[in-house]
């Protein structure tokens, strides 16, 4: 019998369904990767991380005079130089940074900033202000529109969203989308396609009909994938983000050609108790990062791979009456992987210089993009982004 379980269970393959069994396909004649294979991976540091925490400018005395409950020694800080030091939860991020695969850019935002997590973030996913049409989609569905948007719908998936919540709009874009899942289970379905039913055999039943014996196929197309596939020889952690990343792991170890990975972890949102709370979420986000490009580099992947890490907006400088941070500017991105020049990029913030309370903007997140749109992926950051923003020698 084929249940109301079974229809949304596979109607929410659909959209997926005609871009699965290209990539799976090419699974079995997968070849030494060329330049048209290389892969970004964003991760969405959703809440508004305190970059102040993280990258810790434990050489500025404004440190100790803004941060009373919320101050680490700088005894147990991971130092970089002389003047900054990662959070000491960060020690596989520190790794990273001493192996040459992890750029830290400071002081990250955009001008006039907006408090709003709303706004913020739709200027990050957008990465335009005011431009009304391009603002109706993101800038990986802009870009994804130039690279494989031709309309066809043969082509492989464009870009895969892991994740629990909303496909993000940074992926959303006029002729190309996002294939959404939790875990590559989600991309399985229980039992064999059902018969067709004399209900079904209208212009509309056989227009679904299709689309649903599509997504099947897809889906058995995929257990096969999925089986033939090299078992991970890296252990992840037992986290959410870890998890999230190992499935994008997997996507690439089976063949796919999607050409943009999306995760997010959340909870950076820190007006209250931040301490404890905000030392584990960069644990877990570091941790799941070096696991990620651990497992990449043991499958002869890393060279494909470049992560981008961010967050909406950074904290406020001064700590809150609540034992937190309030919302902020700018703050710190993470680039990660083995193609990229590792370091310490942008100047670090000069607490005796703030603008209303916040870090000042030094580099816009634009150019971030750019560096990675025309350097990396391979497209016109113009085209992507409306304008030309100065690159930063990150690859």
């Amino acid at each position: 019998m084929f249940t109301r379980r079974d229809f949304l269970r596979t109607t929410s393959l659909v959209t997926a369904a005609p871009f699965v069994p290209t990539f799976l396909a090419k699974t079995s004649r997968a070849a030494t990767p060329v330049a048209d294979d290389r892969v970004l991976v964003v991760i969405q540091l959703d809440g508004g991380n305190d970059g102040l925490n993280t990258v810790v400018p434990y050489g500025d005395d404004g440190y100790g005079r803004a941060r009373k409950a919320l101050r680490l020694k700088e005894s147990d800080l991971l130092r970089i130089d002389d003047h900054v030091g990662l959070h000491p939860r960060m020690k596989g991020a520190k790794q990273l940074f001493d192996d040459g695969r992890l750029a830290i850019v400071q002081g990250v935002g955009y001008p006039n900033p907006d408090r709003s997590h709303f706004s913020s973030m739709r200027i990050w996913q957008s990465g335009r202000r005011h431009d009304a049409d391009l603002e109706a989609y993101g800038w990986l569905g802009r870009t994804l529109d130039l690279t494989r948007g031709n309309g066809s719908a043969s082509v492989d998936a464009e870009a895969f969203f892991v994740g629990n919540q909303a496909t993000p709009f940074a992926l959303w874009g006029r002729r190309c989308g996002a294939t959404a899942l939790t875990e590559l289970s989600d991309l399985t379905l229980d039992g064999s396609f059902p018969p067709l039913r004399d209900s079904d055999r209208t212009d509309l039943g056989s227009f679904v009909t299709r689309q649903m014996r599509s997504a099947y196929t897809a889906a058995e197309a995929f257990a096969h994938a999925e089986q033939a596939a090299v078992a991970s020889r890296t252990s992840y952690p037992s986290t959410e983000i870890a998890s999230h990343l190992s499935v994008v792991a997997k996507l690439l170890r089976i063949g796919s050609s999607a050409r943009v990975f999306y995760a997010s972890q959340t909870g950076y949102d820190t007006h209250a108790s931040q301490l404890y709370t905000h030392g584990n979420l960069l644990r877990e986000f570091s941790d799941a990062l070096k696991a990620f490009l651990d497992d990449l580099r043991a499958n002869g992947l890393d060279e494909r791979v470049v992560v981008l890490a961010f967050s909406e907006f950074g904290r406020r400088v001064a700590e809150n009456d609540s034992k937190g941070t309030d919302h902020g500017a700018a703050g710190p991105v993470f680039v990660a992987g083995a193609p990229i020049n590792g370091g310490l990029y942008g100047k670090t913030p000069d607490l005796s210089a703030l603008i209303d309370g916040d870090l000042p903007l030094g580099v816009d997140f634009r150019s971030v993009y750019a560096t990675l749109l025309d350097q990396w992926v391979g497209v016109s950051s113009e085209e992507v982004l409306g304008e030309r923003y100065d690159p930063l020698p990150l690859i």
